[in-house]
Order: structure tokens, then C-alpha cells, then sequence
């Protein structure tokens, strides 16, 4: 059975899922040694790390007995998109609004 995409802004909106981010930016890391980093239990630091990989933003590989994480692009891809839209809106609206006052200043 293959799982739903979760909502990628309920993924981020998390404070301790943006820091298991921000330390794999450093480097690819275990459950285990994800887990050393939070003052909640391993199954709890798992429970994020399944969101985070749900939804794209972490890889699990298995190593021996290890599962690594490590960043995966998908998840960041979704936001990055999402973001675009905005930023164009943005900028078109920007556009006008230095049409609008070229004109007047005319």
C-alpha cells in the first residue's frame, strides 16, 4: 500500500522536523544519532523522521543495522515550487505598481 503525500507545510511547521533538517544539512545521520539531539523518546524522533520522509524532505537508507537519513530534494522541490508561484505574484504586482507610478510621475 503506498502511503499519501503529507501536506508539506504540516511536515515543516514542526519546530523539532525543521532542526532533524537542519542537521542533516551537516551530515548524513542515524535514527540513533538523530535521536541524541532531543529530549524525547527514539520512537517519538522515528514518528518525525517517517513525516519527513513521507513527505520527501529525508531519504532512509539501510545500512547494516542502521537506518541513515539523508536530505532528499522532492519535499524542498514541492516548497521551492509553491514559493515561485508567490514570488511571481509578487513581482507582478511589483510591475504594475511601477507602471502605475511611471505614469503618474509622466
Amino acid at each position: 500500500m503506498t502511503q499519501q503525500p503529507l501536506d508539506i507545510f504540516q511536515v515543516i511547521a514542526d519546530p523539532n522536523r525543521r532542526y532533524i533538517l537542519e542537521l542533516l544539512t551537516e551530515q548524513n545521520l542515524s535514527i540513533n544519532a538523530l535521536a541524541e539531539n532531543f529530549d524525547m523518546s527514539r520512537p517519538a524522533v522515528s514518528k518525525h523522521i517517517k513525516a519527513l520522509h513521507t513527505a520527501g524532505f529525508v531519504s532512509i537508507e539501510e545500512i547494516g543495522r542502521e537506518r541513515v537519513c539523508t536530505l532528499n530534494q522532492d519535499g524542498f522541490n514541492d516548497l521551492q515550487e509553491w514559493i515561485n508561484y508567490f514570488d511571481g505574484f509578487w513581482k507582478s504586482k511589483l510591475k504594475n505598481l511601477e507602471t502605475l507610478m511611471n505614469k503618474k510621475n509622466k
